[in-house]
């Protein structure tokens, strides 16, 4: 907003960094590496004295996983950028109220753009529905159709 990166975004950092590189080598979250996962779920890594791939891979590893974080932060800015007078009218609100709730954000942002948990509930294909979100937006899932014994 201010055009200029601060310090205070280390912890952010420090987990977008961490994220990234496990959406690469631990979930195969990567096109180029493919579904490879270099998860050691024994617990036998910590014994072990190198990695279980190759100095390429891993400068591969490194590239892929700078590209996912740089590309996210040129997405944020241009969010951040087009949305510029909805983030002025949030730092103000803030400025007047200390707490802000949801029909606040609402009044600045419109409703959301997705689908509210209410509408998400669907119902599987064993005729059960999935668990809601935990939180205080969650609402209780659909009871199951009943089911004729025939």
């Amino acid at each position: 907003m201010y055009g200029k990166v601060s310090t205070g975004a280390l912890s952010d950092l420090e987990k977008v960094t961490k994220q990234a590189y496990a959406m690469v080598t631990i979930y195969g979250l990567n096109d180029k590496l493919g579904n490879v996962s270099y998860y050691d779920s024994s617990g036998q890594s910590e014994y072990s004295f190198g990695k279980p791939y190759s100095e390429r891979t891993s400068q591969t590893i490194d590239e892929e996983v700078s590209k996912i974080i740089e590309g996210q932060y040129q997405r944020a800015k241009r969010i951040l950028s087009e949305n510029k007078d909805k983030l002025t009218a949030l730092a103000n609100q803030l400025l007047v109220k200390e707490v802000i709730f949801k029909e606040d954000l609402e009044k600045i942002f419109g409703d959301r753009p997705f689908l509210v948990p209410a509408q998400a509930v669907s119902t599987t294909t064993n005729g059960t529905a999935p668990a809601a979100p935990a939180g205080p937006a969650a609402v209780e899932p659909t009871s199951a159709p009943e089911q004729s014994a025939g």
